[in-house]
């Protein structure tokens, strides 16, 4: 297979993520790494094989056919049209930017574009097996969906101001998934939202932990709960309930070994982290950039998506603010 050469833009948390598997990717080659950070940098292109340049250096060189955005939120749209002016194919970390307002007037210029959004839970497979069951009636007409995303523990605290809050960096993904596996857009939301893991997220004005309603106009509803703290390790499952029977997607444990002695029954643990819980969502996913980088599918994830969880996540805060329900037919 002919590999593509791609410039890898954020050297970070995702940047960590993705750079690897893109390197790993048998249609694609780091040719570039652009992080202001140069430790960051560096320490990637060593990894990665692959050379540290500018972003107008990556973007100006007529041999990058790709692009994987994966630097700060505040950069992501702009950085993302920068790529396809330029001619890129473009992956682009979640969410697209945090002002849906920005990003509403921006959709048209993604329209036809090679650009694929990072919500991974779609690749996942665990949850598209659970998807293929949905929609192949195996429980019949689905008529509400639960979703838990409960991270392991808190974030650092300088991680808050420029993550978005709760809603937008980390909800936003469950809004994708209730999307995708409810089939049909959410007319009515409501959220309730606490401070109970940190004290110190809450004196930066942010929540960690939260409870949202979905509901459509044919009256599916969808539950959403979400924390910073499970106590368990990162706890992600779906159960979806039908007019027949229901669907559970649960926690991939370590191993299948159980210890059963007069003490009671011990099993390994789940995932620890989001790296190690969806590390076969992450490559399925940059397997499909490579396909649409190529030109050969279509984006399963494009920006679309991406604006309709924008403006999801922009309601929950709104809700949660203000005690109510958000009727979304007139949410702007």
């Amino acid at each position: 297979m002919s590999h593509l050469d791609i410039a890898l833009i954020g050297a970070g948390r995702m940047g960590q993520v993705h750079g690897p598997n893109a390197a790993r990717s048998p249609g694609l080659r780091v040719k570039y790494v652009v992080d202001p950070r140069e430790d960051l940098a560096r320490a990637m292109a060593a990894r990665t094989g692959a050379a540290v340049a500018t972003l107008g250096h990556a973007l100006d060189d007529p041999q990058i056919g790709g692009v994987l955005v994966c630097s700060s939120t505040d950069r992501h749209l702009e950085q993302s049209l920068a790529a396809l002016e330029k001619g890129k194919a473009v992956f682009c970390e979640k969410p697209v930017d945090l002002d849906p307002e920005r990003a509403r007037r921006a959709l048209p210029r993604f329209e036809g574009a090679r650009f694929v959004l990072g919500f991974n839970r779609r690749y996942d497979p665990h949850f598209l097996a659970l998807k293929r069951q949905l929609d192949s009636g195996a429980i019949g007409s689905l008529e509400s969906l639960h979703i838990v995303n409960h991270d392991p523990a808190a974030p650092p605290a300088g991680f808050i101001p420029t993550s978005g809050g709760l809603f937008k960096d980390f909800t936003i993904h469950d809004l994708d998934l209730a999307r995708w596996l409810l089939g049909e857009e959410p007319a009515e939301l409501f959220t309730a939202a606490s401070c109970l893991v940190d004290p110190e997220i809450g004196r930066l004005g942010d929540v960690d932990t939260a409870r949202t309603v979905l509901k459509t106009v044919s009256g599916r509803l969808c539950v959403i709960s979400n924390t910073r703290r499970s106590g368990c390790g990162y706890d992600q499952r779906v159960e979806a309930f039908g007019s027949r029977g229901m669907l559970a997607a649960g926690n991939p444990a370590h191993n299948t070994v159980r210890t059963l002695t007069e003490a009671g029954e011990a099993v390994a643990p789940i995932a620890g982290s989001f790296v190690d819980r969806y590390v076969d969502s992450y490559r399925n996913q940059m397997a499909h950039f490579c396909e649409v980088a190529h030109g050969r599918a279509q984006p399963r994830t494009g920006f679309a998506d991406g604006l309709a969880a924008l403006v999801l996540a922009q309601a929950c805060q709104a809700s949660a603010e203000g005690g109510r329900t958000i009727n979304l037919r007139e949410w702007s």
